[in-house]
């Protein structure tokens, strides 16, 4: 009977961790879903930066974004290209600029018109959210914001952190041979 119970402490132990990849080769539940963010972000029209965003809730993808000008119009590389480069203004500044909607914006517009909730969601996105985006988090009532890269905006972190809304920073696990 008591090695039963060590037994099961040990897998309630293993359970509660969430590492990067499990004894078996496959990513854990966070790896798994910022992957599909940074999937996500190879659609990305924007010649800065390419940002994906998977918003989850109880692990289902609920909607998805990427960083682009809006549905149906045109990309700055069709427009001989970006204003903010053009005008040299710093990353993270100037947002009304920029012809493009963020990652996490097209996430939750998304969801709204597919009537999905993402109240008490958790968002992985490639890069930290600008404060625009930030604040669009908390009204949508995102509870788990987790990110692989920053970005200089300390706004956004001021806000965030007002919010008690905590960013997780989840590094880019070592290469692991594939199976």
């Amino acid at each position: 009977m008591e090695d039963l119970k060590a037994f099961l402490e040990e897998q309630k132990a293993l359970i509660e961790q969430d590492t990067p990849r499990t004894e078996d080769g496959r990513p854990s539940w966070d790896e798994y879903f910022m992957e599909m963010a940074e999937l996500t972000a190879n659609r990305s029209s924007c010649l800065r930066r390419h940002v994906g965003a998977v918003i989850v809730k109880d692990k289902h993808i609920m909607a998805s974004g990427y960083n682009g000008a809006p549905a149906g119009l045109k990309h700055c590389a069709e427009l001989g290209g970006c204003l903010r480069e053009k005008l040299k203004v710093p990353s993270g500044e100037r947002h009304e600029l920029c012809r493009a909607l963020h990652a996490e914006q097209n996430a939750i517009i998304q969801a709204a018109k597919l009537g999905e909730s993402i109240e008490g969601g958790t968002i992985y996105v490639t890069h930290h959210p600008c404060s625009i985006c930030a604040k669009m988090l908390i009204n949508a009532g995102i509870k788990r914001i987790v990110v692989r890269e920053g970005y200089p905006d300390d706004l956004s972190k001021l806000i965030l952190g007002e919010a008690k809304l905590n960013v997780e920073k989840l590094e880019k696990p070592e290469n692991k041979e594939e199976k």
